[in-house]
């Protein structure tokens, strides 16, 4: 960002103090002083976005707060509509399209993939319903290959960004932090051979089937 904007966030797995301790260490990570960061968490014990009041009330509270940025983490926990319902899930994603348009921020919800997701993109591993893969505007997809995580893109109007390795570094518990360990280089268009080896583990197979879900491409260009 070019300049620090407001954020709100919602992490509705999370004791508060852990919510704290979560914020506090990135903030540490950055350099930077907790107080001074414009984040404001919501304490509410339950959020769900699928009816009335907590609908008007999450809008009121972006209104007074004018936050540039909303995370809601995970989408389960903000409803109870059936996300293998095309039409319950569609109407509560235009509630979050009401929200981006009318007060002017981005949205980010946080969902799972389904546990026995078969191959192929990426998107079509989400539980629920497809509606949840067409919605969003940039897609970002997390999977374990051993002890590291695989960042995975899709965009709506952009090329999709090279396959990026992450690992979580531990070593000081108050500065944990995801950090980039390979990322292919040069085109981006390019080398899928470096993004091939960067999921590799020496001394571990890894399926062609898995490599193909992984990268998300044809198993001929594979």
């Amino acid at each position: 960002m070019p300049r620090p904007v407001p954020v709100l966030v919602y992490l509705a797995e999370d004791a508060l103090a852990v919510v704290r301790e979560r914020v506090e260490g990135m903030a540490r990570h950055r350099g930077l002083d907790l107080v001074g960061v414009d984040i404001h968490a919501i304490t509410a014990p339950s959020l769900r976005l699928d009816r009335e009041p907590h609908r008007n009330r999450l809008l009121e509270t972006a209104k007074r707060l004018r936050p540039r940025l909303l995370l809601l983490d995970p989408l389960v926990r903000l409803h109870r509509v059936d996300e293998n319902d095309a039409q319950q899930v569609a109407e509560l994603l235009a509630y979050f399209r009401l929200l981006q348009r009318r007060l002017d921020l981005s949205v980010i919800l946080v969902h799972h993939t389904r546990k026995n997701a078969a191959g192929g993109a990426a998107g079509q591993g989400l539980r629920g319903s497809s509606d949840l893969h067409a919605f969003g505007d940039s897609n970002l997809y997390l999977r374990r290959v051993r002890e590291r995580l695989v960042l995975l893109s899709e965009h709506r109007a952009a090329p999709a960004s090279p396959a990026v390795t992450l690992e979580l570094v531990s070593a000081d518990a108050a500065t944990t932090h995801l950090e980039v360990v390979a990322e292919p280089r040069g085109d981006r268009r390019g080398s899928l051979q470096e993004q091939v080896l960067a999921c590799l583990v020496p001394g571990e197979a890894l399926t062609r089937g898995k490599l193909r879900e992984l990268l998300s491409v044809q198993n001929q260009r594979l």
